[in-house]
């Protein structure tokens, strides 16, 4: 998948696209449905399929206080709509000054601009200055601009909507395994190891801790995880929390591999940790001992859960 970063970059032979605009963030089921059908669109008309995004999500240059933690960062989510057969991605930079484009010089740009011969949009699209479009006036617009519209209803899975509101609701929750069913994948980060930690060539110890990840984590608790580590991957438990055993506030997000053996590791080494299924919630031990004992119980229904698998 070609990535552009501005409309500048986008070539000017790019040619003729079937196009779908918005944040995407989770690449979730309902997001797969639209990017398979506009792969599929492009195809069979001999053109391109284009995903428009933006970057960074426009709540945190509107309204920066209630700026969403992201499911799926800029990065990570391109990788993800790419392994959907789209052909292209745009990540236009969303600025204050963008936000003030009218719904109708933004239909100008999909038609004119981006060559769109349709557009896909779910159910609830809105555009332009104030998200003062909708579906009704992007269709109004299409007709001026030459491009149809195509609209995708709310999915929902058994009863639930399949969003990116409530998939951030569950992983704030800790209900990942709720998750994972809107997703079609299980929810993940992806790291770098803390720093500062001592890490050599060769990498001993069972345990693990990520460094200071910024985006959506899960709820406080105890996870039976997959840890990618480099290009090798290892059962794991997962604390998230402030480990209140040990006094202060000491947050960290710290997987202990259940199926270790010494690695090469350095302090850039990439680490993707999969939240399977939550244990249990975190709790302040009256020991240290008492720790060490729940830990072996931890670890023995997660070595049970993956031998089930």
């Amino acid at each position: 998948m070609q990535i552009f970063r501005t409309l500048e970059e986008l070539p000017r032979d790019f040619g003729i696209t079937v196009a779908s605009v918005g944040n995407f963030d989770g690449v979730h089921r309902a997001h797969q449905n639209v990017l398979a059908a506009i792969a599929k669109r492009a195809k069979e008309l001999h053109v391109r399929s284009l995903v428009v995004t933006f970057d960074p999500h426009p709540t945190r240059v509107l309204r920066p206080d209630a700026a969403p933690k992201l499911i799926t960062p800029l990065n990570r989510k391109l990788e993800l709509i790419a392994k959907h057969g789209v052909d292209a991605a745009l990540a236009l930079p969303f600025t204050k000054e963008f936000s003030n484009t009218s719904a109708a010089d933004f239909a100008e740009l999909l038609g004119k601009g981006l060559k769109a011969k349709e557009v896909h949009e779910g159910f609830n699209f809105h555009f332009g200055h104030k998200a003062q479009g909708n579906l009704e006036k992007l269709t109004e617009l299409g007709k001026q601009s030459g491009f149809a519209v195509i609209s995708y209803p709310e999915m929902r899975l058994r009863g639930e909507s399949v969003s990116s509101s409530r998939i951030r609701e569950l992983i704030q929750q800790g209900n990942v395994s709720r998750a994972r069913a809107l997703l079609g994948r299980p929810f993940s980060i992806t790291a770098e190891p803390a720093k500062g930690r001592g890490y050599g060539k060769q990498y001993t110890v069972p345990t693990i801790n990520l460094s200071a990840y910024d985006e959506l984590v899960p709820g406080n608790g105890v996870y039976i995880t997959r840890t990618r580590i480099g290009n090798e991957t290892f059962n794991s438990v997962t604390n998230v929390g402030n480990r209140p055993t040990f006094g202060a506030d000491s947050f960290a997000i710290e997987s202990h591999l259940l199926d270790f053996h010494p690695i090469d590791l350095n302090e850039n080494t990439e680490i993707e940790t999969c939240f399977l299924r939550r244990l249990r919630s975190e709790i302040k031990f009256p020991s240290v001992e008492a720790l060490r004992a729940q830990i072996g119980k931890d670890l023995a229904r997660s070595q049970r859960y993956f031998r089930l698998l």
